[in-house]
Protein backbone atom coordinates (compact mmCIF):
# COMPACT_ATOMS: atom_id res chain seq x y z
CA UNK A 1 0.00 0.00 0.00
CA UNK A 2 1.08 3.29 -0.87
CA UNK A 3 0.44 6.31 1.13
CA UNK A 4 -1.92 9.19 -0.76
CA UNK A 5 -2.28 12.36 1.72
CA UNK A 6 -5.80 13.15 -0.29
CA UNK A 7 -6.86 9.76 1.68
CA UNK A 8 -8.20 9.95 5.10
CA UNK A 9 -6.20 7.45 7.31
CA UNK A 10 -6.41 6.16 10.86
CA UNK A 11 -4.22 4.81 13.66
CA UNK A 12 -4.57 3.22 16.92
CA UNK A 13 -3.72 5.67 20.32
CA UNK A 14 -1.16 2.94 21.32
CA UNK A 15 0.44 3.10 17.66
CA UNK A 16 4.15 4.42 17.78
CA UNK A 17 5.61 6.50 14.95
CA UNK A 18 9.00 6.82 14.38
CA UNK A 19 10.97 10.21 13.38
CA UNK A 20 14.64 11.31 12.47
CA UNK A 21 16.13 13.93 14.58
CA UNK A 22 16.49 16.09 11.64
CA UNK A 23 12.49 15.54 11.54
CA UNK A 24 11.89 16.41 15.73
CA UNK A 25 13.75 19.32 15.10
CA UNK A 26 12.31 20.89 11.93
CA UNK A 27 8.95 20.52 14.09
CA UNK A 28 10.17 21.37 17.29
CA UNK A 29 11.52 24.51 15.59
CA UNK A 30 8.54 25.35 13.65
CA UNK A 31 6.38 25.60 17.05
CA UNK A 32 8.85 27.56 18.96
CA UNK A 33 9.00 29.77 15.73
CA UNK A 34 5.13 30.28 15.62
CA UNK A 35 4.65 30.42 19.47
CA UNK A 36 6.66 33.32 19.39
CA UNK A 37 5.37 35.66 17.45
CA UNK A 38 3.28 38.71 18.88
CA UNK A 39 -0.59 37.21 17.26
CA UNK A 40 0.31 33.23 19.06
CA UNK A 41 0.85 35.20 22.07
CA UNK A 42 -2.03 37.00 22.15
CA UNK A 43 -3.94 33.94 21.16
CA UNK A 44 -2.46 31.77 23.67
CA UNK A 45 -3.80 34.89 26.29
CA UNK A 46 -7.04 34.60 25.13
CA UNK A 47 -7.00 30.48 25.43
CA UNK A 48 -5.88 30.94 28.87
CA UNK A 49 -8.38 33.80 29.94
CA UNK A 50 -11.34 31.44 27.85
CA UNK A 51 -10.28 28.85 30.07
CA UNK A 52 -10.28 30.35 33.54
CA UNK A 53 -13.96 31.61 32.47
CA UNK A 54 -15.19 28.23 31.57
CA UNK A 55 -13.87 26.84 34.74
CA UNK A 56 -15.56 29.29 36.76
CA UNK A 57 -18.69 28.82 34.59
CA UNK A 58 -18.66 25.42 35.49
CA UNK A 59 -18.25 25.49 39.23
CA UNK A 60 -20.72 28.05 39.22
CA UNK A 61 -22.93 25.65 37.83
CA UNK A 62 -22.04 22.48 40.19
CA UNK A 63 -22.90 25.04 43.13
CA UNK A 64 -26.34 26.07 41.61
CA UNK A 65 -25.43 29.62 41.29
CA UNK A 66 -25.97 28.76 36.86
CA UNK A 67 -28.58 27.19 35.70
CA UNK A 68 -29.43 25.84 32.37
CA UNK A 69 -31.56 28.44 30.05
CA UNK A 70 -34.53 26.84 28.89
CA UNK A 71 -35.11 25.96 25.17
CA UNK A 72 -36.79 29.21 23.06
CA UNK A 73 -38.91 27.95 20.26
CA UNK A 74 -37.23 28.97 16.43
CA UNK A 75 -39.28 31.87 15.14
CA UNK A 76 -39.61 31.82 11.70
CA UNK A 77 -38.85 35.64 11.71
CA UNK A 78 -39.56 37.16 7.57
CA UNK A 79 -40.69 33.93 5.96
CA UNK A 80 -43.95 33.60 4.36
Amino acid sequence: MKYDPNKKWTWKPSDKFEMSGEQFSFILNSFRAILSTPEAQRILYIYNANNAVESIIAKAVEDGVVVEAPLEEKVNVGVK
